[in-house]
Parts: C-alpha cells; structure tokens; sequence
C-alpha cells in the first residue's frame, strides 16, 4: 500500500508541474494572455531604450516605480505629467498584474497624443485613463482614493500636488516624486518647499531613491494625521 501511495503522490506532483508551472519566484506563473502581456510590452521597452525624449523617466526608475506597485499590491494609481508615456508604461504594467488602473495627467496636447499612441502599441490601453489637461485645475478635483501616486510635472508645484492629494491617499498608501534627490545640492529649482514640508508630515514616512541622478522620494501614509 505505501508503495502505491507513494507512486500515487508523485504521479500528483508531476500532474502539478505540467498544469502549473512555476517562475523563478517560486509562484505559479500568469495566464498565457498575461504572457504575451509581459512580451508585448517587454518588446515595445526593448525597442525604445535609448528613445525616450521630453523628459521621460529613466528606466531606472521605470522599474522603482514598478516594483513598489508589485510589492504592495496597489490598484489605484495616479500619475500627474504623462509626458509620451515611458512612466506610464512601467506602472500601468505593473497594474495589470495587480488588477489596478492608472490615471494619468499631461497638459501638452503633442506628447499626450505621442503617449496614447505608446500605451496602444505596448498594449496597455486598458489599464490607463489619460487625459488632456491641466493638472493644476484637475488634481484638486479628482475624487480618489488612490493608493499610489508619481509626481513628475512642474517642480514649483510639486507641494501643492501633495497637499491636493494626500487626503485621498488611502493609509498605506505612496505618494512618489521625481527629481527629488537625498543629497540637497542636486536637487532642482523649486523641489527645496516640497521637501521640507513632506519631511515635517507626521504621518508621513519618507526615503530616498537616489540610484539614478534624477532620484525619487518614496513616502507612505502612515495614518490619517
């Protein structure tokens, strides 16, 4: 009997392994459609490596972004300066594997049709709502709650940004900006009042990203107040 109850098991487990292969990561892999996803988009990134203009991201810190999502599971993003979209991809990409959307905000009609045109051809279209518009004006009326959000439009703005949204950051929640750097003699015109007043939030826990030359502030809510 135990002879066949052994023979029973690792026929099982062989079952497992066909059906259910596993990544590297020790979890069952996606679906075929999430596979040919993460090609698609994995091409279109290949292909428009050294591209990127118009103040687009690194894809340093494309993929920060995208493994803070990843880690925490974030679903309800917001992204203010789309730019043609490299940022966008990275985090939108993240999201479809969490089952999120991101909103993302661009006031220059040029990139914003350049980024839409990106998102269709990495296939991500579903996962983003773009818009044509000022952030400024639209920022304050969004209605929430977002659990993740990148700042990377004009700097001298960046702490009115954060005060528009931070009470629709759930708890638990990050709230990222770009430019921002740890070491105070690189930072730009205009990052010096949002820093200082995002480093005296109590609630807020804030570090820094500085493994490209742009560097990124990463800061969860903690709590409420």
């Amino acid at each position: 009997m135990n002879g066949k109850i052994k023979l029973t098991s690792l026929f099982f487990s062989l079952c497992v392994l066909v059906f259910f292969p596993v990544t590297g990561s020790g979890l069952f892999s996606g679906t075929q459609e999430d596979q040919k996803l993460d090609e698609r988009v994995r091409s279109f990134l290949d292909s428009r490596r050294y591209s990127w203009r118009d103040m687009n991201v690194p894809e340093s810190d494309g993929k920060v972004l995208y493994d803070i999502i990843i880690k925490n599971n974030y679903t309800k993003a917001l992204e203010i300066g789309t730019s043609t979209g490299h940022s966008g991809i990275w985090i939108a990409w993240a999201l479809s594997k969490t089952g999120g959307r991101l909103i993302t905000i661009e006031i220059d009609e040029r990139r914003y049709k350049e980024a839409l045109a990106n998102f269709e051809e990495a296939g991500l279209s579903d996962y983003i709502d773009a818009r044509l518009a000022d952030a400024h004006e639209l920022v304050p009326d969004l209605k929430g709650p977002f659990d993740f959000v990148f700042c990377d439009a004009d700097k001298g703005w960046y702490k009115n940004y954060l005060i528009a949204v931070l009470p629709k950051l759930e708890v638990g929640g990050c709230f990222t900006a770009h430019n921002v750097s740890n070491r105070r003699g690189r930072r730009q015109y205009g990052i010096g009042d949002f820093v200082e007043y995002l480093e005296n939030l109590p609630n807020m826990e804030t570090t820094y990203d500085d493994s490209s030359w742009s560097g990124i502030s990463i800061s969860y809510k903690r709590s409420e107040k």
